[in-house]
């Protein structure tokens, strides 16, 4: 048998959905054509259907949809494509407990295929459904099976109880293509009967009140050049707000690393905005919150400084040459140990009464600004002057740097690179797509390289503390210390290298051409 070729829906009005929340009893549609008939395909088959997902949506970004489907003794993970075709299947023998990490898959296909799309995301739990399947078999007049009419009626179970509109597939059989399509043309005539255009899957999120894609990371606001500075401003802040809650409950819950990833991210650009919003904002409103959300980005250092020790364990173990992951085992123990503490003290943060009232108060005072925002100055010329400010002052803090210059400059260029790069992109709705793309993906090779340099001298300091409190604890044997040294030592090569190659990437940025692609977003905007 193929795939389906035709898909539909039956529309059948406000008796689509019954006060329970059930599928109504369905009355399938007759052919009009003497010539054709439909016939019993066997009994209905009951299937309970999960949809799985990252929190940010990377499978479905990818074009990709997995299904955990259950059925009378049976179950399987199934991963498939855009257009509905298969791309990977693996059985199901034990039940699985969502958010799953993708190490928690059996290994085979289905992992091999999802490991690259998902990475240290979790596979979370987005809907589940239970479907009435009941298949009909479509007979030609020589009584011949021409086609298998799947009828499906689905009705949400979560995040909450509501019924979908019942589909109908048509699946030619071999060698009875055009007939199939007489069945399909057919049905499609009948009344109450519409083409299908979502999945399964979309028409469970629709039901949910959701759709795909409902979250990104990126500070996706439109914001217009003349419309006054101070909506715009607030309106950035609120969604990064709105950015910074959908993510705390994933990171006190430690579903995966990712959560605190955007939550940090999210604190970082609200610190930039606040900084470069001048007299947008009212004076005293800066003045109160710049020290709460410095509280609230110290609050999730600790965590997150971990974080990247351990996700980066394995590279580091298997850059050992003098030692052995055997013999650097203690530390990762250490790394551990020390995470679950620092897990805690953020959870605590979390929940506290000082953060619920920094975000209830924080929205509130936006609100009201937003409400009152003044006519000038507009958004165009406001984000120009702040862009061009912030473009000056990196120019001119790199153009200062030499191969004297101590560390502190290196890491006093990668902030201001920060808050160029932010402006950028809180206001990139103002600028032409492709210009604004080229302007970040320059502007972020220098970050990158100014990045390495930073976090490698970081975590060369840090390792020495590492093994200064682990000797102290009489944690790790002398091999531990050894390997820990040589992952300091190769950490000591990488920022050398990294030191090495600032001046051509600073030469790139600031080059004639780099310079005017900034002046022309700015003039732009302006």
């Amino acid at each position: 048998m193929l795939n389906a070729v035709r898909e539909f829906v039956l529309v059948q009005g406000d008796d689509a959905r019954t006060p329970n929340g059930r599928a109504p009893q369905l009355a399938f549609p007759q052919l009009a054509d003497p010539r054709l008939r439909l016939a019993s395909g066997g009994p209905a088959r009951r299937l309970r259907r999960t949809w799985l997902d990252t929190f940010d949506w990377r499978l479905f970004r990818a074009g990709l949809t997995l299904e955990l489907s259950a059925g009378r003794g049976a179950s399987e993970l199934v991963l498939t494509g855009r257009d509905g075709e298969q791309v990977a299947v693996e059985p199901v023998t034990e039940p699985f407990r969502w958010p799953c990490l993708i190490e928690e898959l059996p290994v085979g296909p289905l992992s091999a295929h999802l490991a690259p799309v998902v990475g240290i995301r979790a596979l979370l739990l987005v809907a589940r459904a239970t479907s009435v399947v009941t298949q009909r078999r479509a007979l030609n007049a020589d009584d011949k099976t021409i086609a298998v009419v799947t009828i499906d009626q689905m009705t949400l179970t979560q995040p909450r109880r509501a019924a979908t509109p019942p589909t109908v597939a048509i699946s030619p059989l071999r060698g009875y293509q055009a007939q199939a399509s007489k069945v399909s043309d057919l049905l499609a005539l009948v009344p109450g009967v519409a083409p299908a255009v979502h999945s399964a899957f979309e028409s469970a999120l629709q039901a949910a009140g959701r759709r795909p894609g409902d979250y990104t990371s990126k500070v996706n606001v439109q914001l217009a050049g003349d419309m006054p500075a101070a909506l715009a401003v607030t309106t950035i802040l609120i969604r990064l707000l709105d950015t910074m809650q959908a993510n705390v409950p994933g990171t006190i819950r430690d579903i995966d690393t990712e959560f605190l990833h955007d939550l940090r991210i999210a604190v970082r650009r609200t610190r930039s905005v606040l900084k470069m919003a001048g007299s947008v904002l009212p004076a005293s409103m800066a003045a109160r919150y710049r020290p709460e959300f410095k509280w609230l980005g110290d609050l999730t250092t600790p965590t997150r400084d971990l974080d990247v020790y351990l996700l980066g364990y394995a590279q580091m173990a298997a850059g050992l040459v003098a030692g052995t992951e055997t013999e650097l085992r203690p530390f990762h123990e250490y790394l551990k140990t020390q995470r679950v503490s620092a897990q805690r003290q953020l959870a605590r943060g979390l929940r506290s009464a000082r953060f619920t009232q920094l975000s209830s108060r924080w929205r509130h005072d936006l609100e009201q600004v937003a409400a009152s925002p003044g006519r000038r100055p507009a958004t165009g010329k406001f984000a120009a002057a702040r862009i061009t400010r912030a473009h000056q002052r990196v120019l001119r803090s790199g153009s200062a740097v030499s191969a004297a210059s101590p560390p502190e400059a290196l890491h006093e260029l990668r902030k201001l690179c920060k808050e160029l790069r932010y402006l950028l992109e809180v206001f990139a709705s103002l600028h032409d797509a492709a210009e604004q793309w080229r302007a970040v993906n320059e502007l972020k090779a220098l970050q990158d390289c100014l990045g390495e340099f930073q976090d490698t001298e970081v975590q060369q300091a840090e390792l020495r503390a590492f093994a200064t409190q682990m000797m102290a604890d009489r944690s790790a044997p002398a091999e531990t210390m050894l390997a820990m040294g040589e992952i300091a030592g190769t950490l000591a090569l990488r920022q050398r290298a990294a030191r090495s190659e600032f001046a051509g990437r600073f030469a790139g940025f600031a080059s004639p051409r780099g310079v005017a692609r900034i002046g022309a977003l700015t003039g732009a905007a302006s």
